[in-house]
């Protein structure tokens, strides 16, 4: 694996099978993938592409039915690799009748942060995310927004060296998705590793360095923003010409 390869997938095939074990679907078709250390990597697709079956790979929560998944040269398994790695799902579950505050401090203690470290970690934490104002507010009163950048970060509390945000800005306001936007490039600007996906162009031509565009389950096309025409949307029309319709223009909304 290249040395500055944070994640690589080489051949990776996904195949799900029904009751009596007959294989129904390859949501993930030999996919080769490489993240290098301190980009911001894009995996782009209309729904159904297979991105979040891609990421659920990389984070060792499905096992690929054949081809090699690696975490910081390490199976995505193993603790070690875990240990550096933070996670924002595109459903963020939070426990309402904590306040954001002490939403933090329960992942900083998950982490095992000492108590005084776990406060320091989450005042600056709050600050990054423009919470301090509500931070004695129980989240379940919170707007979408407001919750994502709680569980944004929640997702920081270990200070991972590889972000994985799986639809951040999914159900968002304009206002909302420019703030976690906002984030997401400062976080880069900081040399952290961010992978992240998307059913939005625009999200990608904001704030990604390259970008892969998925189409049932497989590679379409790869390569810096700058690179890919004029615009994402121009240059996907002419890759995907046979994405139905109604989720085409989903994917370019």
């Amino acid at each position: 694996m290249n040395d500055d390869a944070v994640v690589s997938l080489e051949g990776v095939t996904k195949r799900f099978r029904d009751f009596w074990l007959r294989p129904i679907v390859a949501a993930v078709d030999g996919l080769d993938l490489t993240v290098r250390r301190g980009e911001v990597f894009g995996l782009l697709g209309p729904n159904g592409s297979g991105k979040s079956t891609t990421i659920k790979m990389i984070l060792g929560l499905l096992a690929p039915t054949s081809g090699k998944v690696r975490l910081f040269g390490l199976s995505p398994r193993t603790v070690a690799a875990r240990a550096r790695l933070g996670y924002l799902p595109e459903l963020s579950y939070l426990h309402p009748f904590l306040t954001a505050r002490e939403t933090i401090m329960y992942y900083a203690g998950l982490c095992n942060l000492d108590r005084a470290c776990a406060a320091s970690r989450t005042r600056e934490l709050l600050a990054m995310v423009k919470l301090e104002d509500v931070a004695s507010r129980p989240v379940g009163g919170f707007s979408k927004g407001m919750a994502r950048r709680v569980a944004l970060a929640s997702a920081l509390v270990g200070r991972p060296e590889l972000l994985v945000l799986d639809e951040p800005t999914s159900g968002l306001d304009p206002v909302s998705t420019k703030e976690v936007k906002t984030l997401v490039k400062a976080l880069a600007r900081s040399g952290m590793t961010v992978l992240m996906t998307s059913h939005l162009l625009a999200d990608a031509e904001d704030v990604c360095d390259r970008v892969m565009i998925l189409n049932r389950g497989k590679s379409v096309a790869e390569g810096r923003v700058a690179d890919l025409g004029e615009s994402l949307e121009d240059f996907f029309l002419a890759k995907v010409g046979n994405v139905d319709e109604f989720v085409l223009a989903d994917f370019l909304s």
